[in-house]
């Protein structure tokens, strides 16, 4: 059974974290669907992949095109993970679901600790994962490193 972990920025920006667990995830083995919530938001996500470091490669490719099923790390707004994934990444706001928690290894859901509504949405989906019998881990930056803070 998996956990979801919640990332709470508030020192990096989003792409940094991502490519930090992305990485770490593909070391593990893992297939990773990176789920948002509106395509431009993606698109820009994927752009930022291909650039962020020059001596680095995260092989990733966004839904819709005819490798799906075989892309490492799967930029989707899909509820499904059309890449058979093992680790589910929630940005934007995207939702998670208890029974995707259970299912896979591990569900990340990073959300910009300066923004209100990103907050209250991501103490809603822990509210609700909780009360749905969902393991969770709340992990805090503020320190300048990670430090998991919370855990149900």
């Amino acid at each position: 059974m998996g956990a979801a972990y919640f990332y709470h920025l508030t020192q990096r920006p989003l792409v940094e974290t991502l490519t930090m667990l992305l990485e770490k995830s593909l070391a593990n083995g893992w297939r990773v669907a990176l789920r948002g919530t509106d395509r431009e938001g993606l698109e820009a996500l994927d752009r930022a992949l291909w650039t962020f470091s020059e001596d680095s490669f995260l092989p990733h490719g966004m839904v819709g095109g005819p490798q799906d099923a075989d892309q490492p790390v799967l930029l989707t707004m899909e509820d499904s993970t059309p890449n058979r994934a093992d680790c589910l990444m929630a940005v934007h706001g995207a939702n998670v679901t208890a029974q995707e928690t259970a299912a896979l290894q591990r569900v990340c859901v990073l959300f910009d600790g300066h923004d209100p509504m990103a907050l209250d949405h991501a103490r809603g989906l822990w509210k609700r994962l909780k009360s749905d019998g969902a393991s969770a881990q709340y992990w805090s930056e503020e320190s300048g490193r990670w430090e998991k803070k919370a855990e149900t």
